[in-house]
């Protein structure tokens, strides 16, 4: 037995890392990134709200609880409902599964976002995948059993999902809720692209979490989520929180982005109006899914052309997601995020030649 053998866990051994491809791309549509940067007239003000940050110093609690009672303010959330902030939404779902006691069950439908089982598997906790039904939908039935069978059970809930873009009724994911022994968390990445949220059932359901995320809105780059909760899990899920884990410079760039929600509002419904154009072209071609997200799903005529049409686009300098690899339900399937209309021309224009 190897060094690595003996001291590396072995959920972290059997798992790969988490691959970012090379950005070297004219039209990146892979990574569910808005396609809008910060509008010009708004980066000075953005480097003038940076110029005071006192970067000899570590992240002031102040500064941190400032932008916490911000978010709350903002999306109405009731007294007795806390936030916490990380880095990333990614964090979150960690710190989340790191206070969890080691009995409780990992849950998610499948296919679904890859990290949700990543990290339970790599914090030696046990994931059950629940497919979803052949149209993507919820299967429902199955979901409360496998919350009854392996309670204590904690359920992921991507909202839309993520990679089909679907969003699941509301009343099944309430259905869900009421399963004893379960908690429920709703990962909002994608709200702004839906316009549907669980944030306000928050007040009367103590087992609902919601996770939210800026990072599909313009500020991938900052790396920034949070969580809103019930103030006894959040009091619970601050003891595993890493110090200073959200930097001065990202504190102070989402305050400054939610003096700003507005510009960020209108970018996002115009991901949505190319999102609508993507899929009409999408639908005279090839098999795409409906989507609630920024970001459509596909699968080629032919099956396996996937790889070849992947690769196809890459030679014409036009990156989007491969899933065929995935399998089962994925297989054969691409995932195109929604940009801006002159590369969503472009991609479909070389789609069409790669078809």
């Amino acid at each position: 037995m190897t060094d690595v053998e003996r001291f590396i866990a072995q959920g972290v051994r059997k798992r790969r890392a988490y691959h970012v491809p090379p950005g070297a791309f004219p039209i990146k549509l892979d990574a569910m990134e808005s396609p809008y940067r910060l509008p010009i007239e708004l980066r000075d003000r953005w480097l003038c709200a940076l110029r005071d940050v006192a970067l000899n110093r570590y992240p002031s609690s102040d500064h941190y609880e400032r932008v916490k009672a911000r978010l709350a303010r903002d999306a109405g959330l009731a007294a007795n409902t806390g936030v916490i902030l990380g880095n990333g939404s990614d964090e979150i779902l960690q710190n989340i599964l790191l206070a969890m006691a080691p009995e409780v069950t990992v849950i998610a439908p499948t296919p679904t976002f890859v990290m949700y089982e990543q990290i339970a598997s790599i914090l030696g906790r046990r994931f059950v995948g629940v497919p979803l039904k052949a149209d993507f939908s919820l299967d429902v039935a199955a979901l409360k059993a496998a919350l009854v069978r392996h309670a204590p059970a904690l359920l992921f809930l991507a909202y839309p999902n993520n990679p089909t873009g679907t969003l699941y009724p509301e009343g099944d994911i309430r259905a869900l809720v009421e399963v004893e022994d379960a908690i429920v968390v709703v990962d909002e990445a994608y709200h702004p692209f839906a316009q549907a949220s669980f944030m306000g059932a928050l007040a009367d359901a103590p087992r609902l979490m919601v996770v939210r995320t800026l990072s599909k809105q313009g500020l991938a780059g900052l790396r920034f989520g949070w969580l809103a909760a019930d103030r006894r899990w959040i009091a619970e899920f601050d003891k595993v929180r890493l110090p200073y884990n959200v930097s001065s410079v990202t504190a102070a760039s989402i305050e400054f982005a939610l003096d700003y929600a507005d510009v960020f509002a209108d970018q996002a419904a115009r991901v949505r109006a190319e999102r609508g154009r993507l899929y009409e072209a999408l639908r005279a071609q090839l098999t795409v899914w409906p989507s609630e997200a920024n970001f459509l799903l596909f699968r080629p005529p032919v099956v396996d052309d996937a790889e070849r049409i992947h690769g196809r686009l890459q030679e014409a300098g036009i990156l989007i997601k491969n899933l065929a690899g995935a399998g089962g339900a994925l297989r054969g399937c691409l995932r195109v995020t929604v940009g801006t209309p002159a590369e969503n021309t472009a991609f479909l224009a070389a789609l069409a030649q790669a078809l």
